[in-house]
């Protein structure tokens, strides 16, 4: 049984009383918003619904909570993950439990609701997927994998200084909307995000009751506390479809770098898919940001590859691994993952002319510390187990536009990652 739109919208806009005071941010140009050229389409019944909601949104948004729901439940397995092995068993407490009690939304009627709160945005950015078979198509449908880091919205609006990006793009009740419409057009059957900050209050309620089993790792000590009026901490986030998969075992992991505990997390989770009974590992991580910082990050990656080790039984279990890196490929923790005896590829080579080379930006961004382009994310699979059937093709220079990113058109200073993955027919000397 599906919620009526108006109450879906209802229900989406008027969840941000937890969100977070629109501050003015030192550094930030205030600009007008785009004219509306190319206006969203959108019904009259549901721009009426969205206009009430708005108002009712605004009207509490006034009386601002410092937190958001859920903060004792956060912050209780925020203390929890601090005394956690460095992979372990996933707590049950960071596993939503009662999601199958939870009412389904039609994904179709949740994309209109999006679509009505932003019908004077200028409309999503257009990206192709390229085909990448090379052979017959498999038996089994492919696995969609989607990668990306949403930007905290307590860094966007308090921490990242992006000078470019109007403070009106930066809006929770608008940006959510970009977010939940780029997941719901690319329909990803496993999603793997980083910077998350509003897990308990938007994405694991909405997802689970578009049929998503979510798990959520906040850092231990995340620089999304720092700002005032935060939603808690933010972290990795890791949903996959319950009719398409089921979770065999599931581990956090605290990463290390040089014997010491780390601020950077990762969940990786050993999944069974329905339909062939084949079992593959999944794993989400962000690494540590900022340059001068790359013998830390080589050693989380060598922490984190070590760790996947165990839980593939030496490569048994195929693997993908999607995360923001925080690095180029010429860095000691790309080759890392390059070279590892787990057999991983990096999808997005494919793309490439030769199948070399990676994309030349995954971010790209304006600062006070001024312009920044790079290629920092990836999805690495297993090269032998898996092959990759297509990749979404990322955004040109002209879609991004001069102001760079987040913008009104685009949510995240990241771009997204989707791919879809087949087993290979056939594993040689059982080696993946």
């Amino acid at each position: 049984m599906y919620q009526s739109p108006r109450r879906l919208c209802s229900a989406l806009l008027q969840r941000d009383a937890s969100g977070l005071r629109r501050l003015p941010t030192p550094g930030l140009r205030r600009q007008s918003p785009p004219p509306a050229a190319a206006p969203r389409p959108a019904s009259p019944r549901l721009l009426a619904a969205a206009s009430a909601a708005s108002g009712a949104a605004r009207s509490c948004s006034r009386t601002v909570s410092s937190m958001g729901n859920g903060t004792t439940r956060l912050y209780s397995a925020l203390a929890k993950t601090l005394n956690s092995s460095a992979a372990s068993p996933h707590p049950e407490y960071l596993v939503s439990p009662d999601a199958e009690h939870l009412e389904p939304i039609d994904p179709k009627e949740l994309l209109e609701e999006c679509r009505a709160v932003l019908h004077t945005r200028p409309p999503r950015f257009q990206r192709d997927f390229v085909d990448l078979r090379t052979d017959c198509p498999s038996s089994h449908p492919p696995i969609r994998v989607m990668q990306w880091n949403i930007l905290a919205q307590a860094l966007g609006e308090g921490k990242d200084n992006f000078v470019q990006c109007p403070v009106e793009a930066l809006k929770w009740e608008e940006r959510k909307c970009l977010i939940l419409e780029e997941i719901l057009a690319y329909q990803p059957d496993i999603l793997c995000l980083q910077e998350v900050d509003h897990y308990f209050d938007t994405f694991q309620p909405l997802l689970s009751r578009l049929g998503y089993q979510g798990t959520f790792f906040p850092k231990p000590w995340s620089p999304c506390l720092d700002v005032e009026h935060n939603n808690g901490p933010d972290g990795c986030a890791l949903f996959f479809l319950q009719n398409r998969f089921k979770l065999v075992n599931s581990a956090n992991i605290r990463l290390t770098a040089m014997t010491l505990k780390t601020n950077q997390v990762a969940i990786a989770q050993t999944l069974e898919c329905k339909e062939s009974s084949r079992q593959f590992c999944i794993a989400v991580t962000h690494l540590k940001a900022r340059p001068g910082w790359e013998r830390f990050r080589s050693a989380q990656g060598c922490d984190l590859l070590q760790n996947l080790q165990n839980i593939t039984h030496g490569a048994k279990v195929p693997l993908i691994v999607c995360g923001d890196f925080n690095a180029e490929p010429t860095e000691e923790v790309y080759k890392h993952f390059a070279s590892s005896s787990l057999n991983l590829s990096s999808a997005y080579k494919l793309l490439s002319a030769d199948g070399q080379s990676e994309p030349p930006y995954t971010t790209w961004k304006i600062r006070t510390s001024g312009e920044c382009r790079h290629t920092l994310d990836y999805i690495w699979y297993s090269k032998h187990a898996l092959r990759v059937t297509s990749a979404l093709d990322l955004l040109t220079e002209e879609q991004i536009g001069p102001n760079r990113l987040p913008s009104f058109n685009y949510p995240s200073d990241h771009l997204s990652l989707v791919c879809d993955f087949s087993f290979s027919e056939e594993e040689p000397d059982g080696r993946l």
